[in-house]
């Protein structure tokens, strides 16, 4: 075993130390993913998905090539590790995987807008915060236009540093 001094990058996370906690980022996969898709030179946009964003499955043309649009959600399904703001438009780009539509593509390509400008944007661990845990949920009723269900999201924060989220669609029709 053999001490590699301390932690900096991992699987794709930039783990930054400060005296006062950690910074955890994904900045250089983005960056990378920015440039395997062309975005480099794209607009940026201030929210992952515009407002009241429903999708449904036979929303726009049909791709002729799912492969593209099934390898970028992957990609964001691993950016939300340290990034729960695109978690639910993440959520909603994830559940056309088998038959992607172009406006589920144009969806991809408003988050990879997003993205774009707030590549720095991450997790910080407080070393100084309290040890007070807090929780949110929210639902919406019957959100999903396809098969009525409501689409879940929570988060919990340990003092200042948020150490868990969800948003998932229920399992059952409300």
């Amino acid at each position: 075993m053999k001490d590699l001094g301390p932690l900096s990058y991992f699987f794709g996370l930039e783990i930054t130390t400060f005296t006062d906690g950690y910074y955890l980022t994904q900045a250089k996969y983005i960056s990378d993913l920015l440039s395997k898709s062309s975005f480099t030179d794209s607009k940026i946009v201030d929210t992952p998905l515009e407002c009241n964003t429903r999708l449904n499955l036979h929303d726009g043309e049909s791709l002729r090539d799912g492969t593209l649009y099934r390898q970028l959600v992957g990609s964001l399904v691993y950016l939300t590790v340290t990034r729960p703001d695109i978690s639910h438009a993440v959520h909603i780009v994830s559940q056309f995987m088998n038959a992607p539509q172009s406006t589920h593509y144009a969806a991809i390509h408003c988050i990879l807008h997003y993205l774009k400008g707030t590549m720095f944007h991450g997790l910080h661990f407080s070393s100084q915060s309290s040890l007070i845990l807090r929780a949110y949920s929210d639902a919406d009723w019957a959100g999903d236009p396809t098969n009525r269900r409501s689409t879940t999201g929570y988060c919990f924060f340990l003092g200042d540093s948020l150490i868990s989220w969800c948003s998932k669609k229920q399992t059952a029709v409300a």
